[in-house]
């Protein structure tokens, strides 16, 4: 069956484009391809970042953590709308093809996080894993930074909030067992539509829906408790999924759910209008009214509290459908709450303690 969405001349790439950086004053275009040639393909390249911190801090008022833990920078899923692609413009790079095909890894993070957590100053709390960009992007596979840092929380028991789109989490569901033994642990699985055409273009990289949907078995299965985000919900294109959605998360295993609204800041606007005209034409007039019928007439609004769920009549028409269809679905239970009682600072004495037990 033919595919509604039109495919990418850029194979699996969320944007066609690499708009010069916000801060930068040089801008570097290289030559079309001659007639008859094709564009050469861009090829992902990791930079290291040798950051002597690994934790981040958050003081925004409408976000639910404190403290965020990123091993990566930019992303390979490719996803166009993502809200971190301006990060990139702080590196010097473009928010567009930069953000997803320059990927700057923190080859340390275990062991600067290690450090964090054995000062006297740490004060036990949710760290959020990933807060910006997905700490189960495809390389992770193989330099497995993310499963490092959870080992490292799994030993001091602090609790963590995973966030993710990719089934390689459940590589992990040794370590997330153990936290989750002591209340340390809910993993956050975002899933934005179930259409696999869709998918495919607007997430290029990320696991198709039906593998989201395996993981959030697997997990609970597992015994380690699964929240779903619909985050983002695109109106005019991915709202309409709300009750098939909510439903099948809701037997997949899900615990809870919960959504935010596209949210566009800065240069992803222009980027995503751009790829509303190559891969979903039919819905770009729609998808864009609706949105800055929500944002005071604008394609984005940066309001703490309003960025979140937007305003206006269908900010509320899409506030009653979720919550109607998340009953319906049978999400009854409250969001999970985790515990830092057992927070502890692992000793040299428990290292050998806990080797001898596994020897």
């Amino acid at each position: 069956m033919k595919s509604r969405f039109s495919s990418s001349p850029l194979t699996a790439r969320g944007t066609a484009q690499n708009p010069v950086g916000r801060f930068e004053r040089l801008e570097i275009v290289p030559d079309p391809p001659e007639d008859g040639e094709e564009a050469s393909p861009v090829r992902t390249v990791f930079l290291r970042d040798d950051s002597q911190t690994i934790l981040s801090w958050n003081k925004s008022p409408d976000i639910p953590f404190e403290v965020g833990l990123n091993p990566y920078r930019g992303c390979e899923h490719g996803c166009a709308y993502c809200f971190a692609r301006p990060t990139h413009e702080y590196l010097g790079m473009s928010a567009g093809l930069d953000f997803e095909s320059r990927i700057v890894v923190k080859p340390d993070a275990p062991e600067l996080l290690r450090c964090e957590l054995s000062k006297k100053s740490w004060q036990p709390q949710t760290i959020a894993l990933s807060a910006v960009t997905d700490c189960y992007q495809p390389v992770e596979r193989r330099l497995e930074l993310t499963r490092r840092c959870l080992q490292v929380l799994a030993e001091f028991r602090n609790p963590v909030a995973v966030i993710t789109k990719n089934h390689l989490i459940t590589r992990d569901m040794d370590i997330l067992s153990e936290l989750a033994a002591h209340r340390c642990v809910v993993v956050n699985i975002s899933v934005t539509t179930l259409d696999p055409d869709l998918a495919k273009v607007l997430e290029p990289r990320a696991s198709p829906p039906q593998r989201r949907l395996k993981a959030i078995r697997e997990l609970r299965e597992a015994g380690i408790p699964v929240q779903v985000m619909m985050a983002p919900v695109i109106p005019g294109l991915t709202d309409h999924e709300m009750p098939a959605l909510l439903k099948a998360v809701a037997e997949a295993g899900a615990g809870s759910a919960y959504y935010v609204p596209l949210r566009l800041p800065g240069v992803v606007a222009p980027l995503f209008e751009a790829w509303l005209e190559r891969h979903a034409p039919g819905h770009r007039e729609k998808v864009l009214n609706r949105i800055r019928e929500m944002r005071g007439g604008k394609l984005y609004d940066a309001a703490w509290g309003t960025r979140m769920r937007g305003e206006g009549f269908f900010a509320d028409q899409l506030k009653a459908l979720f919550t109607l269809a998340k009953h319906r679905a049978g999400f009854h239970r409250d969001p999970v709450e985790l515990s830092t009682a057992s927070f502890r600072v692992p000793s040299a004495q428990m290292d050998l303690f806990d080797w001898q037990k596994q020897g």
